[in-house]
């Protein structure tokens, strides 16, 4: 019973604590870790001290590794192989030997060094896509960068968990080259077991099992696999987590990956949850005063390193400095992986306790510097950008000045000049409308500027870049990329210096256009409508509809607001549950015999704001009765309104005679 209070103990404050960090927007894994410091042997108040719970602890990491691995299939990898050998590695191999040479030259042993900036290389995925999805810049440039590279971490760091462990009981250059080559060919023991029994085995039992239609055998043998390739390398000598790693790839390329990650989730929060506690709670405050210096200085060199490493390698494969230096801050923070090297680590007896709180203390620093690094990633590169020489084919001439419009009168600007921006360049330039057009990717902006047309670099979200344009004299401005949150910085500009520019915007769908509309954009364009229309007018014209009829209808159909193309009845991939950005729908009622609106004419059932679509009696279709029709017992009638307007006509529909 001591054990279970404790378990209680330790479930009710994680609870509390991870429940208040999500309402104050705070990572949840830092706060199992103060979970973890609050219970801890080194603070005040109760200790936790269960049997087996380290090893639990420990199969998070499993866990962990094993959805990573689920992420990353072997053909993923290598379709990504540019990317994950190419900037991922280079970006951990490069901070992890930068920051390992540093520590060695302060008297660190090699073995600690090298394990050091192994764990100062990683970042944390959870607090960069938190904060850039906060900020709403998840679709910038940069954001996709950051995040995709800090992904792409998680695999290329694996070969750590195999390596790190062999440092703990090496000793000497001779037999560190030898344990080394040996724990390697053992991995690639590991990887082949793993590999033809993933190819064989794994994909007939999963087809047996979801043939039994039942979810707890389906968990269990989730488990079981997971759980099965874990031992296998931990039998060679090597890591649990590597095996589970392995068998995630190896379901990654079934048609099973989906249903295995949703499965396993829950374990894995769970567990990660309880290893991130047991980090917590190697975390002792006494040496704090000791310490916190170097700990300090080890998060600032964390910090300043990965930034200057990763906006320089940016900026030497083309990406432009200001970018650069954006991707660089948001790779800046430490990373939740990085706890897990240091616990190998430190059971593995690589660092000592001493090195390991100034370690553990670094990277907690950098994570709480992480978020506001983040916010404020413009500003800072902007300051660093300016004194940045840009890459040798990105000359002055492409970038924006206070002479670059000074000829232009009555043009538009385009903000992006993608494939939507050019195609409305290629239209302007056939009516000879003068335009002027920015981008972001500098060798789009050099190769238009080759072919003679007026496109620039620059951030059309920057004031003053947009002055230069002419934004006086413009007579139109095209916002033609999908990215909702700049579009909104740009409406509010507009609003304060040319409230009467009018101001179009290209949305995906139809979910953020009353917003735009409301933020002072004159026309919002839904693509996925406007597809909808065009291959709706190429069915009527196929159908041999008259053309004129064709212009009408799509002509309504804008003046409408797309009604038509936002009229359809919803599915049940949500399980019942539609989208939350999705406002009205299309509904059929049957009317019963017993209710009381039959006689009454659809103009008296004064429905509000719900529409009567469309009337179906003995098989006839109706579309767009007359507000006269009356209603008859079995009538199927078609209304489109919000989901609360449809459930309150339905209750009046159902509402029986009074008798």
């Amino acid at each position: 019973m001591e054990y279970f209070a404790q378990i209680l103990l330790l479930m009710g404050m994680a609870v509390t604590i991870v429940v208040t960090f999500h309402r104050l927007h705070i990572p949840s894994s830092l706060g199992y870790l103060l979970v973890g410091l609050l219970l801890g042997p080194h603070t005040m108040g109760p200790v936790i001290n269960v049997p087996h719970m380290q090893t639990l602890a420990e199969f998070g990491i499993v866990f962990l590794l094993f959805t990573i691995g689920l992420s990353f299939s072997l053909p993923q990898i290598y379709a990504l192989r540019h990317q994950v050998l190419g900037l991922g590695t280079a970006q951990v191999l490069f901070t992890t030997i930068v920051i390992g040479l540093v520590v060695w030259l302060v008297g660190v042993p090699p073995a600690a060094a090298f394990v050091v900036g192994a764990v100062f290389a990683q970042s944390s995925t959870s607090i960069i896509g938190k904060q850039l999805r906060e900020q709403g810049e998840e679709n910038s440039r940069h954001g996709k960068l950051g995040v995709a590279m800090s992904v792409f971490q998680d695999v290329t760091a694996v070969p750590f968990i195999v390596v790190i462990p062999v440092l703990g009981v090496a000793v000497g250059a001779e037999v560190l080259a030898g344990t080394l080559g040996w724990a390697l060919a053992k991995a690639a023991v590991a990887f082949a077991l793993v590999y033809f029994a993933g190819r064989w085995l794994l994909r007939p039992v999963f087809h047996f099992v979801a043939e039994r239609r039942s979810a707890e055998i389906f968990t269990l043998t989730v488990l079981f696999i997971a759980l099965l390739a874990g031992w296998t390398t931990s039998s060679l000598g090597l890591s649990l987590a590597f095996g589970a790693f392995l068998a995630g790839m190896m379901l990654g390329e079934t048609e099973f990956r989906h249903q295995v990650e949703s499965t396993i989730r829950p374990f894995q929060d769970v567990l990660l949850g309880l290893f991130f506690i047991g980090i917590g709670m190697l975390f002792d405050p006494a040496v704090l005063p000791q310490i916190w210096h170097y700990a300090l200085l080890g998060a600032v060199l964390l910090l300043m390193s990965k930034t200057l490493l990763v906006a320089f390698m940016m900026w030497k494969i083309g990406i432009d400095s200001l970018t650069a230096w954006r991707t660089g801050l948001l790779l800046a923070v430490g990373g939740e992986f990085g706890f897990a090297l240091l616990a190998i680590a430190l059971n593995a007896n690589v660092i000592d306790v001493y090195l390991g709180q100034i370690t553990l203390i670094a990277v907690l620093f950098s994570m709480f510097a992480g978020p506001f690094i983040i916010r404020y990633n413009h500003v800072i590169a902007n300051y660093f950008a300016c004194k940045q020489v840009e890459p040798e084919y990105s000359p002055t001439h492409l970038t924006v000045d206070s002479g670059t419009a000074a000829h232009l009168q009555d043009h538009v600007i385009i903000c992006g000049y993608g494939r939507i921006g050019q195609g409305i360049a290629h239209f302007l330039q056939a009516e000879n409308i003068p335009f002027i057009a920015l981008d972001l990717s500098s060798s789009r902006v050099r190769e238009a500027h080759k072919a003679g047309e007026p496109v620039y670099y620059g951030d059309a979200t920057d004031h003053g870049i947009l002055d230069a344009l002419g934004l006086a004299r413009a007579r139109l401005i095209v916002i033609s990329y999908d990215d909702v949150s700049s579009a909104l910085k740009i409406l509010d500009y507009l609003k304060g210096t040319r409230p009467d520019l009018p101001a179009m915007v290209r949305t995906r769908d139809e979910s953020r256009v009353q917003e735009l509309k409301s933020a002072g954009a004159f026309e919002v364009v839904p693509e996925t409508l406007e597809a909808g229309l065009m291959i709706a007018s190429q069915a009527l014209l196929l159908l041999n509809v008259p053309q004129s009829r064709v212009i009408r209808r799509i002509q309504e159909q804008r003046s409408a607001k797309y009604s038509l193309m936002q009229e359809f009845f919803p599915d049940d991939a949500q399980n019942g549950q539609e989208p939350s950005d999705i406002k009205n729908r299309l509904r059929v009622l049957i009317i019963p015999p017993t209710s009381r609106i039959i006689g009454l004419t659809i103009q008296e059932l004064n429905l509000n704001e719900v529409m009567v679509i469309a009337l179906v009696r003995s098989h006839e279709h109706m579309p767009s009765p007359s507000p006269e029709t009356t209603l008859a017992a079995h009538d199927e009638i078609v209304l489109y309104g919000t989901a609360d307007d449809l459930q309150r006509a339905e209750q009046q529909i159902h509402d029986p005679v009074k008798k």
